[in-house]
């Protein structure tokens, strides 16, 4: 019998044969680690057999890592983690990718940054350096730095004049990547600080409210961060954090949301009701893509005003025909829509904790009717190991993910990490949670839901699955189980 390194490589071999074949065949390339990241260089991840591939070499190689580096350096990638944000952070506020950008391929000495961006040179080359180490940033020669291919994901592709000049206006127009990182490098770091001292105190651990998040703990002074961001003087982290959030739109694919369900299946005059559904977005899609359908897009008070705006300008049709209706809710209390075909949830049940999702789920319990279908749009954690959610003859259509081939994880390992670190932010800053396909089907049972089926899209790379659920007559009762996968 083999080794595990042996099966480990012959994953890896196998598997960039396939890649190879797939971007000849197709006339793509593979990426350049030293060229700057462009969009078409992802193009090879349309191709399935080429995206699992490249999925299966990464996931490999990290395993190799893990069981061939020294358990101590292993174990120091994690809890050195914070050096590298740190490190990060002074170099993406200090705007080094831009100048970088601008110096070219052949790099720029640190010196040189530092007389730009007015930073120490001896400790910027320190901490570029160690960026450098983890291919974020490369040292073409001695204190003579140049982008990769992941450091120019940063790039705000402004002048880098023009940021160091108006540091507040940085992130406006722009794709939102960095917006999101420096949020997240920010907000989220500094909560990570008081993650356990939060888990510590009889009187936070337990509890599932936002202000019982580290976040409130570390900046908030007791408020969660949607209060907080209502204090005049966080004007710049409120703006930047919207921008953030347009970044991850622009990472999904613009039918993203036609494809979480089959909705050409519904009758004419079907009644769909976007829960919390903000401005209104995803209806937007929807609505033009399906006029035979009714949209209700439901929303705090000044969400719908901006909303009111949005479909103004940009399909006023819809609401002076009726198709579309934009009405003022809040979630935790009574639904008035009593004739619903569809309640959609799109990221709202990864804001709440459980006890406030049990609220929420509750009041549509209330309002619908047995015809009346619930979809939650949400990530679903993959399990570490196999999960038995599909097994057998009463298993849940689509449950779970596509599982990686022995003996890596059954969720890719560190390959497939930025829903964990998802999870990991909503905790933070929110007391909240991604959670698990487990998880969900306790949760809707608690509130009288039961899941029929979970729509993926292929890859899942759009981070959002659709979970599709009925009403019982029944609600399960009892604390929620699936907090804990067992």
């Amino acid at each position: 019998m083999s080794t595990p390194i042996r099966q480990l490589l012959e994953i890896i071999t196998k598997s960039v044969d396939t890649l190879e074949a797939a971007c000849q065949s197709s006339g793509l390339a593979i990426p350049n680690l030293h060229e700057p990241f462009a969009p078409p260089s992802e193009a090879f991840r349309t191709i399935p057999a080429a995206a699992e591939a490249a999925n299966l070499i990464s996931a490999a190689a990290l395993q190799l890592e893990a069981i061939l580096t020294p358990p101590h350096v292993s174990l120091y990638h994690i809890v050195g983690g914070h050096f590298k944000s740190a490190a990060l952070r002074i170099c993406l506020e200090s705007n080094v990718t831009e100048i970088l950008r601008e110096a070219g391929p052949q790099g720029i000495h640190v010196k040189d940054i530092a007389a730009q961006n007015q930073q120490d040179p001896e400790k910027l080359a320190r901490f570029l350096r160690y960026l450098a180490t983890h291919h974020v940033y490369r040292e073409v020669e001695p204190n003579v730095f140049a982008n990769t291919r992941i450091s120019s994901m940063l790039d705000t592709m402004k002048p880098s004049a023009e940021i160091i000049a108006d540091p507040k206006h940085k992130h406006d127009n722009t794709m939102g990547l960095a917006a999101l990182a420096c949020h997240h490098l920010d907000e989220a770091f500094k909560g990570s600080a008081y993650a356990w001292e939060t888990l510590a105190d009889p009187a936070t651990v337990s509890s599932g409210d936002p202000t019982a998040s580290p976040f409130a703990r570390a900046l908030g002074q007791g408020e969660g961060m949607w209060k907080f961001y209502e204090r005049p003087e966080e004007e710049f982290r409120r703006h930047r954090f919207g921008i953030g959030m347009q970044g991850i739109e622009a990472l999904q694919p613009p039918d993203a949301i036609l494809n979480a369900y089959p909705w050409s299946s519904l009758p004419a005059k079907s009644i769909v009701v976007d829960v919390g559904g903000g401005v209104g977005n995803s209806c937007l899609t929807l609505a033009s893509k399906f006029p035979s359908l009714k949209f209700v897009v439901q929303d705090l008070k000044g969400v719908i005003e901006q909303g009111k705006e949005l479909w103004n300008t940009k399909m006023p049709a819809a609401i002076e025909s009726g198709q579309v209706r934009l009405e003022v809710h809040d979630f935790f209390t009574p639904q008035p829509e009593t004739k619903a075909t569809v309640f959609m949830l799109k990221q709202i049940m990864h804001d709440w904790s459980d006890e406030y999702c049990v609220k929420i789920l509750t009041k549509l319990w209330e309002a619908a009717s047995p015809a009346t279908t619930l979809l939650l749009l949400d990530s679903i954690m993959p399990l570490a190991c196999h999960d038995p959610s599909a097994d057998g003859p009463h298993g849940i259509p689509g449950s779970v993910a596509k599982e990686a081939p022995p003996p890596l994880l059954a969720n890719y390992g560190a390959a497939n990490e930025m829903g964990y670190n998802a999870d990991i932010d909503m905790f933070l800053l929110f007391n909240s949670q991604e959670r698990t396909a487990i998880h969900f089907t306790e949760l809707l049972a608690e509130t009288g839901w039961k899941i029929t089926a979970i729509h993926r899209q292929p890859g899942d790379s759009t981070f959002l699955q659709c979970i599709e659920a009925t009403r019982t007559d029944k609600k399960k009762g009892g604390q929620i189980s699936g907090r804990v996968a067992t």
